[in-house]
């Protein structure tokens, strides 16, 4: 028997979930405000977030489904990225809520939309700290064999950055004290970081 388990995923995982989401884990949560052409503010999190760019900026996140957020920022061209932190978990979590498009997520957790300095869209005001963008383009994902998927990838550039002054220590980001949480795998699972360790990347 090998010790390695494998399977194509065109044919099925043959496990009790599909373990795509808990191996690709932790994934920092992409918590993205937006606000809709008639403005109303909309708030969602996202589990498929990321980085992809330092100089400028660039970050974005997809949804499985055209939903609002997607709609909002296609219609106006913006959105903020909020980090989610442990104590805000439980704000996060009524923020993904399926409600109807005129519903203000923001009100509905129970937080504060911060007014943006760059962008007509307001950030958690509790967040540690949010990222005001710009879209650069929503890209409508496909498979190998170019079938259209309702999969919809938002790719923004940050032109505003806003960070709690607390968080900030000897003007570093203490990203550890912020206390980010992470999807993890199944449903229900979440992270947050534990121990934090230090590597100098090798010189040639």
């Amino acid at each position: 028997m090998s010790d390695t388990y494998f399977y194509d995923p065109a044919a099925g995982h043959g496990l009790p979930h599909d373990p795509f989401k808990a191996i690709v884990a932790p994934r920092l949560i992409g918590w993205i405000s937006s606000r809709s052409p008639e403005g109303v503010l909309n708030l969602a999190p996202y589990s498929f977030f990321g980085a992809f760019s330092s100089f400028p900026s660039i970050i974005g996140f997809s949804s499985e489904g055209r939903k609002d957020s997607i709609a909002n920022i296609e219609a106006t061209g913006e959105f903020v990225w909020n980090l989610a932190s442990r104590p805000l978990a439980e704000q996060m979590n009524r923020s993904s809520a399926p409600v109807a498009a005129d519903v203000d997520e923001f009100a509905l957790s129970g937080l504060t939309p911060a007014p943006g300095r760059n962008v007509a869209v307001p950030h958690v005001a509790e967040s540690p700290a949010a990222l005001e963008c710009k879209l650069l383009q929503v890209i409508r994902l496909h498979t190998l064999d170019g079938t259209p998927m309702d999969n919809w990838l938002a790719l923004g550039q940050v032109v505003g950055v806003h960070i709690q002054q607390r968080f900030l220590k000897d003007g570093l980001f203490d990203t550890h004290a912020a206390q980010p949480i992470m999807r993890a795998g199944y449903r229900a699972d979440y992270a947050q970081i534990g121990e934090m360790f230090q590597m100098v990347r090798p010189k040639a």
